[in-house]
């Protein structure tokens, strides 16, 4: 069996597909506890989690805040708008700060693509990256990754396509790492100003979406991340909801038992309709619920649960 050697989670790229797999089994376990009428058990009791979120955060912080509530850890939750940083502390001394309290894990999100990697180098304590500016969000990788083998029961030889705004998602970046190390076949599709070419080597590039989920299994949707952009990157959302919106017309280019995944939040009537994030095919809900499940397998891995 895979022994869990990784002091941090910064990122997909520095694990390998055993520790991936190893995330996505133990997950399997975790999935298992949520289903039960009371969902806690005393495996992290003793153990402390700072989720220090320095960007807007619904999904991924009530995630992690609800994975370490179910393993008994004490957790703090702080946000930029009541912490220090907003005050000018730095980054790096709000963290030192938190440190001499001996947390145990700092769960990182930051605008700043490098951020939990420059706190890991500089900590003490354990770091997950929970999002660092357009760079990585491997959670989130790792959770969109056990829905698929949840739903699909394999994540090699599934052709997968992922249309929007690649270019400032760090939720692409992190999938295309995981879904072609273990295998799958991606095809990336935007706007030519959204989509960087640098991912050429990894996966199949589309500017056109319906050429792009022909015969998919698995059509994952990005929003527009309009927060990051810096310029004119499309005419008009109407415009581009024409052109790449999923709809249930365009869905039936897909295969049958085709599913759909979208990281949220989502713009329904722009990158998606409502047809589709409400139909049969979506499993956005169950992604949420995943969500937790792989995230308490983080934190278990992370604090000693895969040497025991």
């Amino acid at each position: 069996m895979t022994e869990w050697t990784q002091k941090h989670l910064l990122g997909i790229e520095p694990l390998s597909v055993d520790e991936i797999s190893l995330i996505l089994d133990t997950a399997v376990q975790m999935r298992e506890i949520m289903d039960r009428p009371i969902k806690k058990v005393p495996t992290l009791r003793g153990r402390t989690v700072v989720n220090l979120f320095m960007e807007a955060s619904t999904r991924t912080r009530a995630s992690f805040e609800m994975a370490e509530r179910i393993l008994s850890a004490d957790s703090l939750s702080i946000q930029a708008a009541g912490s220090s940083v907003a005050k000018g502390e730095s980054l790096l001394d709000t963290v030192k700060n938190l440190e001499a309290m001996t947390p145990d894990v700092i769960v990182v999100r930051h605008s700043s693509a490098g951020a939990a990697n420059f706190l890991a180098r500089r900590s003490n304590s354990r770091i997950v990256n929970a999002g660092d500016g357009a760079h990585e969000h491997p959670t989130q990788a790792l959770l969109d990754a056990f829905t698929l083998r949840q739903s699909k029961g394999r994540i090699a030889g599934l052709k997968v396509a992922i249309v929007g705004d690649v270019l400032h998602s760090r939720v692409a970046r992190s999938n295309i790492q995981l879904l072609t190390k273990m295998g799958a076949d991606v095809t990336l599709c935007a706007p030519p100003t959204l989509l960087p070419q640098e991912f050429s080597s990894l996966a199949t590039l589309s500017w056109r979406i319906d050429e792009a989920i022909e015969g998919a299994d698995v059509v994952m949707m990005l929003r527009l991340q309009q927060e990051r952009m810096t310029s004119a990157f499309i005419s008009t959302m109407r415009e581009y909801h024409a052109q790449y919106g999923l709809t249930l017309e365009r869905l039936k280019r897909a295969k049958s038992d085709v599913v759909v995944l979208h990281p949220g939040p989502m713009n329904r009537g722009v990158e998606i309709a409502s047809e589709v994030a409400d139909s049969r095919a979506s499993l956005i809900l169950d992604q949420v619920t995943n969500g937790v499940a792989v995230r308490m397998a983080v934190l278990y891995l992370l604090l000693g649960g895969g040497r025991e």
